[in-house]
C-alpha cells in the first residue's frame, strides 16, 4: 500500500488539490458520479481546514484493492469523532453544510482527535456493487 500513497499540502488552491485527488482517484479506478463525490467531499474538507483547522494541513490519499481513502489533517484539532455524522443544517443556516455534505457523498466519513490536529477520513468502495444500494444512489 505504501507505492499507492500520495500526499499534498492543503494551501489556497484548490483547484490543484481536486486535480490531484482527481488523478489520483481516476487511476486507481474511481469513475462518475462517485469520482465527482470524492473530488467534491475532499474540496470541502479542505476548505473546513482553512476557514476552521488552524489554515493549513495537508492531504493524503491511497488506496488498496477494495477502498480509497483520503485524509485530510488539520493543525488546529477542533474535530471530535461524534462531529459525524453531521445532521442537515437548517433552513436559515449559512454554514454548517460541509460535514453534512461530506457524509452524503462518501461511503464512510471518520474523524480522529489528537493534541494539535483533527484527521478527516473519506472512504469510497472501488467496487461500487459491495456498497449497499441504500448507502448511496444515483437516483
Amino acid at each position: 500500500m505504501e507505492d499507492h500513497l500520495r500526499q499534498w499540502p492543503i494551501t489556497d488552491d484548490l483547484a490543484a488539490l481536486r486535480e490531484h485527488v482527481q488523478s489520483y482517484a481516476v487511476q486507481a479506478g474511481l469513475t462518475g458520479t462517485r469520482l465527482d463525490d470524492l473530488v467534491i467531499a475532499a474540496n470541502e474538507a479542505a476548505i473546513n481546514v482553512l476557514e476552521h483547522g488552524g489554515g493549513s494541513g495537508t492531504l493524503t490519499v491511497w488506496h488498496d484493492d477494495d477502498h480509497l481513502a483520503v485524509d485530510i489533517v488539520d493543525n488546529a484539532g477542533r474535530l471530535r469523532p461524534d462531529d459525524v455524522p453531521r445532521p442537515r443544517p437548517g433552513p436559515h443556516a449559512n454554514r454548517g453544510y460541509g460535514l453534512w455534505l461530506i457524509g452524503l457523498l462518501c461511503d464512510t466519513v471518520s474523524i480522529e482527535q489528537a493534541p494539535g490536529h483533527s484527521r478527516v477520513r473519506l472512504s469510497m468502495s472501488l467496487h461500487p456493487a459491495s456498497v449497499g444500494s441504500e448507502a448511496h444512489s444515483d437516483a
